[in-house]
């Protein structure tokens, strides 16, 4: 391993054969729906962390679970290497952004991958129970037919518009899933409407009612997280429409 930090580097900790995967990613926002939406895909997938992300421009800091410690940056694998799940549980800075989108797009056109979705939520006052999309126009429109709404317009920023204004110049195709989100609070309801609405797109059957019924555990464990998004917001600018 290199003395210095890298630039950005994905390190990985555990080989796997990986087969075109479609990747999954998530990052602090809005509600915390990205993370919570991952977290819960990985642990219903029985998904092994198979890299992490390592870069000078993350900030120091660590994350710890049930007194379990965690990078904070990590990459996983389905068995079949068919699905893979990028989850960030920091907030992270302006400075360096294109370092780590340009990395991860690397590695992903590195492993065949042709598709990337990026999971997020938007700051509302409350949750409406529907998923939106935003992505090239013929995916729009395949997304409507799976009650998957199309976002009028607005504006995305941070790693998740980084990602998808990358993807555009490459041969991957980025969308983003969004749902209203509140805006202070973890909120496992709206990480639960855009799992369900993988699951009416890419055919999947992941279950979301430890989501929905375990509110108040998810509200706990993420609460500080969740507070260092609303402080940093206008910093990590996120999606607005």
């Amino acid at each position: 391993m290199q003395k210095e930090f890298p630039e950005a580097e994905i390190f990985e900790i555990k080989k796997i054969e990986l087969n075109s995967p479609i990747i999954f990613a998530g990052f602090v926002g809005a509600g915390l729906v990205g993370p919570l939406a991952i977290n819960h895909i990985i642990e219903k997938l029985k998904m092994q962390q198979i890299a992490v992300m390592r870069s000078k421009y993350l900030p120091p800091s660590t994350v710890f679970m049930r007194g379990r410690l965690r990078h904070p940056f990590r990459f996983y694998a389905n068995p079949e290497g068919t699905i893979c799940a990028i989850i960030c549980e920091i907030t992270l800075r302006m400075e360096g952004l294109y370092s780590l989108v340009g990395e991860i797009l690397d590695w992903a056109e590195e492993k065949g991958s042709k598709e990337i979705v990026i999971l997020d939520g938007v700051a509302s006052i409350g949750h409406d129970d529907k998923a939106y999309c935003a992505a090239e126009e013929d995916l729009v429109r395949t997304m409507a037919e799976k009650d998957i709404s199309m976002i009028p317009q607005g504006f995305i920023t941070g790693i998740p518009g980084g990602i998808l204004n990358e993807c555009l110049v490459r041969e991957i195709q980025g969308l983003t899933l969004l749902a209203k989100a509140n805006k202070v609070a973890p909120d496992s309801g709206a990480a639960a409407t855009l799992i369900e609405a993988l699951n009416r797109f890419y055919d999947l059957n992941i279950d979301t009612k430890q989501l929905e019924d375990e509110k108040d555990r998810f509200h706990s464990e993420f609460s500080e997280l969740s507070q260092k998004y609303v402080e940093h917001r206008e910093e990590i600018a996120g999606m607005y429409m």
